[in-house]
Order: structure tokens, then sequence, then C-alpha cells
């Protein structure tokens, strides 16, 4: 399969359409991406070519894409490019199409809060604790025994345990690497 994969990276340009069908849930939109560069005489960016891309996200993607994305957004879409085609009352025509395997915000245009899917998510705290994927500390206190709360647990903390078991980067048994070979 001789498929050409693109990221694109640039703005939506009209409000996602959510479709059902019988191959499932689709959201299309169009974005626009137009290329900078720096023109020397003037001294000064310009503006070049815009590309023009119709975006079409299928099934658990449409869902997110339809409830996340909005007119006017910075998105980057990594997917299979295709060509639509058509017949028309003036003859044959056609245009870009990306098959969206991906799309999320452009985070060097703003930032973003990220919520994962019910089904992809792991267990909250207090449903880990109510299934005994999470253990209670024990009830008489055992020294030494240093258990987070739960507020600590559900503010989503990278890690929770014992700071020796981190190794500081300047940790004189780690060996220094080249950043470029």
């Amino acid at each position: 399969m001789n498929d050409t994969i693109v990221t694109v990276v640039g703005n939506v340009v009209d409000a996602p359409r959510r479709n059902n069908t019988q191959n499932g849930a689709v959201t299309n939109f169009r974005m626009a991406s137009t290329a900078r560069r720096y023109d020397a005489g003037s001294q000064q960016f310009v503006d070049s070519g815009t590309f023009w891309v119709d975006v079409e996200c299928w099934n658990a993607l449409s869902g997110n894409v339809s409830a996340s994305v909005s007119k006017g957004d910075p998105v980057i879409v990594h997917g299979a490019l295709t060509t639509h085609s058509w017949d028309s009352e003036t003859g044959r025509r056609s245009k870009p199409r990306i098959k969206a395997f991906a799309v999320g915000p452009d985070l060097t245009r703003g930032r973003s809060v990220f919520k994962r899917d019910r089904a992809d998510r792991a267990p909250d705290a207090a449903d880990a604790v109510a299934t005994g994927e999470l253990h209670q500390p024990p009830s008489d206190g055992a020294p030494g025994e240093d258990y987070p709360s739960q507020e600590d647990l559900l503010a989503g903390r990278d890690y929770v345990g014992d700071d020796a078991t981190l190794h500081p980067a300047d940790d004189p048994d780690l060996s220094p690497e080249p950043a470029h070979v």
C-alpha cells in the first residue's frame, strides 16, 4: 500500500459537521495552512500560498473532534492524503482530502486541557480504593509508611512514592551522553 502520510498545521475554517453513515460516524471540516517565510528585502515575515484541504475523521476520532474543535481553532492533523474527485456541470473536479488518524490543538498558539474518554481512562482514586486496586494505609498507621492523601491522588500527580526512587539528573552513576552524534 502506498498511502501518502502527511501532517498539516493550520486553522479550522468552518464548523465541523458530524454525520452518521452505514460505515460509522464521520466528522468533516476544512482547514487552511498558510506558509510563512522571511523576506530579506523587506526585513519581515510574509505569507506564502495557502493550502486548503478537507479533513475527514471517522468513528471515535469523529466524536472527539466534533466535541473539541471549532471554527478558527489552530490544529495539527495527521493522516493519509487522498484526492476526492467528482463530476460537475463544468466537468471533472477534484480537491485534496486527509483521512485523519489524529487531530490535536497546535500548542504553539495556546493551551489545552486534555480529558480522556471514559473507556480509555484509568479509574480515579476513589474507584481504585473501592475496588481494592489501591490499598488504603493500615489503620494502625505503621511507622515508616507515608501514604499519599486522597486529594494528592486525585490531583493527577505524575509520581507518588519514595523520593529516593527517583534519580537526580546529576547522579554520578549516570554517564553523560552527547546530544548529537
